[in-house]
């Protein structure tokens, strides 16, 4: 049976540095969390020219995970926790926070040298209070890494995160997230199947769709459907582009707040502090 839509929340634009706006559907003020989905922000696409320096300064996180899905370009990525990598169009790379980092993050040296565009999705995925005080980790995958799905002519989508048809994503999780990611031709129609009983949503990135024969969701737009019910249909209405969500929901309190994501304000607080006081360290990039 359809899942029904609860939710279509339209995306605004968020500035988060003096130099970076990035289209926010999630939070919103009709609904904030989809728990363990935090934030959904999507950055560009914007052309970087030739000879920038453009990048987002060392900051810190705790408590979750920052997920990015590279659509166009390339980032590079630096924490100190000794992590680093690079990621291209079609790619995802998966920090996990944990107890606490700096990292840095941006266009490739090769970009920012001689231009180019670049488009990326990033979510915040939380973990269990069980794990938030963890070591960090990072991983990251090529396009080439994440399994086709969904196949049929005119629909080109990749399995980032999780496991569908039998098919697993190298990337690793506290929680079951399942993430795809990419393009569907105008016309061709595609029949998602969910998990009952799972957070679903469906992050329009470009072009629009029908949505289970019912509602239009438009690019920018976050459609969130109930838990219950195994069946989502959609069919593109122009060359469009979708990031399915999907993950067992974290029973827990939510306390979110600038760069962290933890149980109770007074967590966030502390984290706030630690990093005022020099204990998330220092990253020079």
């Amino acid at each position: 049976m359809k899942k029904a839509i609860q939710h279509i929340l339209q995306g605004r634009e968020k500035r988060i540095t003096e130099d970076e706006t990035v289209i926010q559907p999630l939070p919103h003020k009709d609904f904030r969390f989809a728990n363990p989905f935090i934030v959904l922000h999507h950055i560009g696409p914007e052309t970087i020219p030739a000879g920038s320096a453009m990048r987002i300064h060392p900051h810190p996180h705790r408590g979750f995970s920052p997920v990015s899905f590279f659509i166009q370009g390339a980032g590079y990525h630096m924490d100190n926790a000794g992590h680093s990598g690079t990621i291209e169009a079609g790619g995802i790379q998966w920090m996990f926070a944990g107890k606490g980092l700096l990292h840095s993050e941006g266009p490739t040296k090769e970009i920012l040298e001689k231009g180019g565009v670049q488009e990326m999705i990033q979510i915040w995925v939380n973990v269990p209070k069980a794990h938030k005080w963890d070591e960090p980790y990072y991983q990251s995958a090529s396009k080439e890494q994440l399994p086709r799905v969904l196949e049929q002519d005119g629909v080109e989508l990749r399995l980032a995160s999780g496991e569908y048809e039998g098919k697993r994503s190298p990337m690793k999780s506290f929680t079951p997230v399942i993430a795809i990611n990419g393009a569907i031709e105008k016309g061709k129609t595609v029949s998602i199947t969910a998990t009952p009983g799972y957070q679903a949503l469906l992050y329009v990135s470009k072009g629009s769709f029908l949505v289970n024969g019912q509602e239009t969701a438009q690019m920018h737009q976050l459609v969130v459907f109930e838990k219950e019910h195994d069946e989502i249909v959609i069919t593109a209405n122009e060359d469009s582009a979708i990031l399915y969500l999907s993950a067992e929901p974290i029973d827990e309190p939510v306390a979110a707040k600038d760069n962290f994501v933890m149980n109770t304000p007074e967590e966030v607080e502390q984290a706030m502090a630690d990093y005022r006081n020099g204990v998330f360290g220092t990253l020079e990039y």
